[in-house]
């Protein structure tokens, strides 16, 4: 998100950045490899690759090579870049500006349903992880394997532990206002893990068909697309034969979300090629035993401990422990298969804790403007040297 240099203070000017890389505005930039395009809100802008990629490795220099270009594109505006999943002290009522260009009237209807001027639709920032499938055979392993792994992923990339200057209680903040931030129409996020459903048939029927249905009375000229409308914790896209992950928080930097990325794909791999567990395991839990291990691990993070042994027994763990343990567990298995460039950064984060315990480590209790302010101007540091946040 834009922030001014001096405060840190929320900055709506997307569409000039625009302008000044693009000449005129545009919704979609191609830089190379990575695209930039306008989000919801003008404070926001959405960085990405240029179409799916076969390799990880390297991304995070060219995703850092482009927050550079960024930034130097903002310096004369005196604004910059800044990461993690939610801005510190954002007053989302007096501070949202929706995007007033292509696009709005889609906006502008979210908006009417749904409220956008508060934390879980205009302060949040997450990366957004697409995995193909080819058929109903690969979407079910695919899927069956996601569900699986949803409920761990606050342990290890939860960012957001502090709202309007205040630590909230949740490493996870943006998850907790991800769990309501649709309340008017519960169909669309449901439990945030996905109901148990494995072919494109009965996606449509448990998933698609209710949303539908729902969101009518509100959508009367019908401009809203269903695989939008959509919004669990991973979503399927048939429209591009992808499920779309988007639980994990925005990082410090772009070494660390790549890192985390590499992770959470290659333990995936495992449990897709029943490494872990045959695929009748994986495909047994419901949603809601899924659902009681993602609610406290938004709030505890990686301390949050799971006592569910059957749960664990899935990752081939017999004893109860925490889900920086079992993360812990997890890489020591996926490790062989992950480049050497990303070890020092997961395992930094499996050792120091996830970004939301390293921010109130540093905070040290102290949540005066003046502290919370200089922490998260060393997180855009960070962010301009690509390095992580330790004490």
């Amino acid at each position: 998100m834009l922030v001014n240099q001096s405060d840190l203070k929320i900055a709506p000017i997307v569409d000039a950045l625009l302008i000044k890389k693009h000449g005129k505005l545009t919704s979609d930039i191609v830089n190379g490899k990575i695209a930039w395009s306008n989000e919801l809100v003008a404070h926001v802008v959405e960085i990405k690759t240029n179409g799916p990629t076969k390799n990880l490795n390297g991304l995070a220099d060219l995703f850092h090579k482009n927050v550079l270009e960024i930034n130097a594109l903002l310096k004369p505006l005196q604004t910059e870049l800044l990461p993690t999943a939610a801005h510190p002290f954002m007053n989302p009522v007096s501070e949202t500006q929706l995007w007033k260009h292509s696009y709005s009237e889609v906006y502008e209807l979210y908006n009417r349903i749904f409220n956008c001027k508060n934390h879980g639709w205009s302060n949040v920032q997450s990366v957004h992880i697409n995995l193909p499938f080819f058929d109903d055979k690969e979407f079910e392993k695919l899927h069956a394997a996601i569900r699986i792994i949803l409920p761990l992923i606050p342990g290890l990339s939860a960012s957001s532990p502090i709202l309007e200057g205040k630590l909230t209680g949740f490493k996870d903040t943006r998850l907790e206002y991800y769990k309501t931030n649709q309340k008017e129409i519960p169909e669309m996020t449901g439990l945030v893990i996905p109901e148990r459903v494995f072919t494109k048939l009965d996606y449509f029927a448990t998933i698609f068909e209710p949303i539908k249905k729902a969101i009518k009375p509100f959508d009367t000229h019908n401009i809203l697309d269903h695989h939008f409308l959509n919004s669990r914790g991973a979503i399927a896209r048939f429209d591009r034969n992808a499920i779309e992950i988007r639980l994990v928080d925005i990082q410090e930097c772009p070494k660390a979300d790549l890192a985390i990325c590499a992770l959470i794909i290659e333990t995936l791999k495992l449990l897709v090629n029943k490494k872990l567990s045959p695929l009748a395991a994986q495909k047994r839990w419901t949603k809601e035993d899924l659902y009681v291990i993602l609610n406290d691990a938004i709030k505890h993070g990686e301390t949050s401990v799971i006592e569910n042994l059957d749960y664990l027994n899935v990752f081939d763990i017999e004893d109860a422990c925490s889900i920086q343990d079992v993360w812990k567990h997890i890489y020591q298995l996926a490790k062989p298969n992950i480049h050497k460039s990303h070890y020092k950064t997961i395992e930094t984060i499996l050792n120091e804790g996830t970004l939301a315990t390293r921010i109130e480590k540093v905070l040290a209790e102290d949540y005066s403007e003046s502290n919370v302010l200089k922490v998260y101007k060393s997180l855009t540091n960070c962010l301009e040297t690509n390095t992580l946040f330790l004490k």
